[in-house]
């Protein structure tokens, strides 16, 4: 049987820009979709639908074919519907469709085969993952009165004595092609839900469900993240707070001392002999010169709340694109830089706003190996690719 497993992914995510990029648990919300499937051991193609180029690269990278998908399917009114019937349409030998969100981080592959089986084994037409719901619901009325959707308000029954009632999760749905392209909606013929592990289900639609998959990841994926990055043209990084630990000790004379980590000192003397890297300093301080220059880095410092600019020229000066920028930043003065590249990471103490903004988070904090474990990453990718 011939079976396609495509992942919607738009670039015009306005919830959480650039959504389908941030990284959950060490790799991208796409990746991790992707990876899922590939392990599956049903003998899926994997394919991504996307508008995007940078979405299309990643999806390359993660082992996925792409399929471009046109403007016209891919803005806020575009159904997820649209998008899969587009996807059949260049697909057209497909007999089982197999429709993945990039919005469900902690799918597991156990979870998404239980729910093909449902369909290419036990015969149903639609199966999707969903959990038991034991909430009561209720319905606001135009004059501000609630009433019962789910529950008689006068009768509360325990909830063993209630009903199952399940609660769709948004990761996964499998459906009989034919049936799919006749209904054009992804519930016709036999449904059936498949349950999967509540602690598993949730959906990534604004910046607090990102926080709190990013939290829940070293937890549900057995342990902590090692990072998967793209490797960039150029590696910019702040100082204050990503070098050192945010802190400054002066003594009575008024001079200045931070702490920095010997471990991120070595990574970067590596990785500075396969990629370019430069720093860019807020404040203008001998410490940031010394560190530097023993690096073997190149930095501008004294640059305020300006990073950006002093970014843009450097880039313009080596004709560098921003899209293959990676910047790496903690605070608030950062977001200005982080926003115009094509890729943010954010050490683990980096303030929320920054956290946010940023498609990646390392484990570490800034001054406490952060960039070791950043170099580590991006050795390890140069390293698989070939690069020199």
């Amino acid at each position: 049987m011939n079976l396609l497993a495509v992942v919607p992914a738009r670039g015009g995510s306005k919830g959480v820009p650039g959504k389908n990029l941030r990284h959950v648990g060490g790799a991208s919300l796409l990746g991790r979709s992707v990876a899922v499937a590939a392990r599956s051991r049903f003998p899926l193609t994997v394919a991504v639908s996307t508008d995007s180029e940078q979405l299309a690269s990643e999806a390359r990278r993660a082992g996925a074919e792409v399929i471009e998908r046109p403007a016209a399917l891919a803005d806020d009114t575009a159904s997820s519907e649209a998008a899969l019937l587009h996807a059949l349409e260049q697909r057209p030998e497909t007999e089982v469709v197999v429709f993945l969100q990039c919005t469900s981080p902690f799918l597991t592959t156990e979870e998404l085969d239980r729910t093909i089986a449902a369909v290419v084994e036990d015969g149903a037409d639609v199966a999707f993952t969903a959990v038991r719901s034991h909430g009561f619901l209720w319905q606001r009325h135009d004059n501000g009165h609630v009433s019962g959707i789910n529950h008689n308000a006068q009768e509360r029954l325990r909830r063993q004595d209630r009903p199952v009632e399940l609660l769709e999760t948004g990761a996964a749905y499998v459906m009989r092609a034919d049936g799919f392209r006749q209904a054009k909606h992804r519930f016709f013929g036999r449904t059936v839900a498949v349950e999967v592990d509540p602690r598993r289900a949730m959906e990534i639609d604004t910046p607090e469900d990102l926080e709190l998959a990013r939290a829940l990841a070293p937890v549900l994926d057995g342990g902590p993240a090692v990072l998967d990055l793209p490797v960039p043209k150029l590696l910019a990084l702040d100082f204050d707070g990503v070098f050192t630990d945010n802190t400054v000790q002066v003594d009575e004379h008024g001079t200045e001392s931070v702490t920095c980590h010997r471990g991120d000192g070595h990574g970067l003397s590596m990785l500075r002999e396969r990629l370019s890297i430069v720093v860019f300093s807020t404040e203008r301080n001998p410490v940031v010169a010394a560190r530097c220059e023993k690096l073997g880095l190149p930095y501008e410092q004294g640059l305020g709340d300006r990073k950006v600019d002093a970014l843009q020229r450097y880039c313009t000066k080596r004709d560098i694109n921003l899209d293959d920028v990676m910047f790496v930043g903690n605070d608030v003065n950062d977001l200005d830089s982080m926003r115009a590249v094509g890729f943010a990471v954010a050490v683990a103490d980096a303030v929320p706003e920054v956290r946010d903004a940023a498609h990646a988070v390392t484990s570490r904090a800034g001054g406490d190996g952060a960039l070791r474990e950043l170099a580590d990453a991006l050795l390890s990718q140069l390293t698989r690719s070939g690069a020199t």
